[in-house]
């Protein structure tokens, strides 16, 4: 009995955050045909071209402030490392210029507000 109990506790207490988790809006679908990664509660959007890398930031749902943000975008393909920069353009991370990207292309994104660390993550480009 005891066993059964707790086990129900445990399932409900699960089933209590996934959905409190699924509220928070998140969304991970791409709002502009990108990649999306989600950390700490923040999802990113990669959009990758062979001229342009944009990253969208959204929190809870809603385009985060990327005026004072930076992102140093690391793309690995095959033997080839390319090392990218993006800047704020408008409501989002930008960089042009030639990028090498295909299928299985990995790129990390460490991404910066203001000067300090504010996250990592991985994209594979399909």
């Amino acid at each position: 009995m005891i066993r059964t109990t707790l086990f129900a506790a445990i399932a409900l207490s699960l089933a209590a955050h996934a959905y409190a988790a699924g509220q928070h809006g998140h969304k991970d679908k791409p709002q502009h045909g990108g990649i999306v990664a989600v950390a700490k509660e923040i999802s990113y959007e990669l959009v990758a071209t062979s001229t342009s890398l944009q990253l969208h930031l959204r929190d809870h749902g809603k385009a985060m402030d990327v005026s004072k943000g930076s992102a140093k975008l690391t793309l690995l393909s095959g033997s080839d490392k390319q090392e990218v920069d993006l800047k704020p353009a408008g409501n989002q991370l930008e960089a042009s210029g030639s990028f090498k990207l295909g299928a299985g292309t990995k790129v990390v994104a460490q991404i910066t507000n203001a000067g300090k660390p504010a996250g990592m993550v991985r994209f594979v480009i399909k």
